[in-house]
């Protein structure tokens, strides 16, 4: 805990920095289950009091933080779900004030640690990720098939790494519970196969199989020419339609529309699984 004395010393930015980071120091704490102290409780609201004089801050702010306060004051350290929103808010607000834009990665994972042994999937729902390069959209998109009980999760020798510190974040622990490995397609995919692209059946009228291979392309170039054709010898195309000016969808939204329609169909069909995780392999 920084003594107030200390704070006020700081260059204005680097003070509310400095607040929003104690802010998100104590909401993590909250978050694994770890009630505050009595002391730390008192400093935060301490800290709070001693933003409200800030003559920088507009007037709608000032009221926020004074609500915020209120609240704060109204609490008591067990009461943490209550802390959590309190302090989520007026970290983010701090951090909008120094220009700080948060990003995905950036996010509290209050979902708490991933248990590999209570994973449940589909047996044989798989996935092939093709030169995916965003660790933004790779990440999302091992969070969405997780969630969406995907067996196994392929990616190409271009995709980049769930380990970079974005995917990472991004997956929220989903990396490290997901069977995953680099494969290159020349290695053959497991049939019967389609792909994600333009150009294909209607996702409304698209027969999903039982078990099978997603293929998904790139942001910028989508599906290859030859993983196109190992679909279309198998299952073809599933495309998404749109309504919009723009047409196209972000890669993981897409993956993510495509892949709850095919758990859909799973869970009507095939019941889901216990799978035990077998970890990656990077470099087969």
């Amino acid at each position: 805990m920084i003594p107030l004395y200390k704070l006020e010393k700081f260059p204005r930015s680097l003070r509310l920095r400095k607040i929003a980071k104690t802010f998100g120091e104590a909401e993590y704490r909250l978050s694994m289950g770890i009630d505050l102290s009595l002391e730390d409780y008192k400093y935060l609201v301490q800290v709070m009091e001693f933003l409200m004089p800030d003559p920088a801050f507009s007037p709608g702010i000032v009221q926020v933080i004074g609500e915020a306060l209120k609240t704060l004051q109204s609490l008591c350290p067990s009461q943490r779900q209550d802390l959590i929103r309190v302090l989520n808010r007026i970290r983010h607000l701090l951090l909008r004030e120094t220009g700080q834009a948060p990003a995905d990665w950036d996010f509290i994972d209050y979902s708490g640690r991933l248990d590999p042994e209570k994973r449940r999937c589909f047996p044989g729902m798989r996935v092939y990720l093709e030169d995916i390069r965003s660790p933004f959209n790779v990440g999302a998109m091992f969070r969405t098939a997780e969630s969406f009980g995907v067996e196994k999760l392929f990616l190409s020798p271009f995709c980049a790494d769930p380990n970079h510190p974005r995917a990472a974040r991004t997956a929220m622990g989903c990396v490290s519970v997901l069977d995953w490995e680099r494969l290159s397609l020349d290695k053959g995919l497991e049939a019967p196969r389609f792909a994600l692209e333009t150009g294909g059946t209607r996702l409304e009228d698209f027969t999903f199989p039982l078990k099978g291979t997603l293929i998904v392309g790139s942001e910028e170039l989508g599906v290859s020419p030859e993983a196109l054709a190992l679909a279309d010898a198998s299952l073809g195309r599933v495309s998404i339609p749109t309504y919009g000016t723009k047409g196209s969808l972000n890669a993981s939204v897409a993956f993510g529309i495509a892949l709850q329609s095919w758990a859909a169909t799973l869970a009507k069909a095939a019941p889901l699984n216990t799978h035990r995780h077998q970890g990656y392999n990077e470099y087969p």
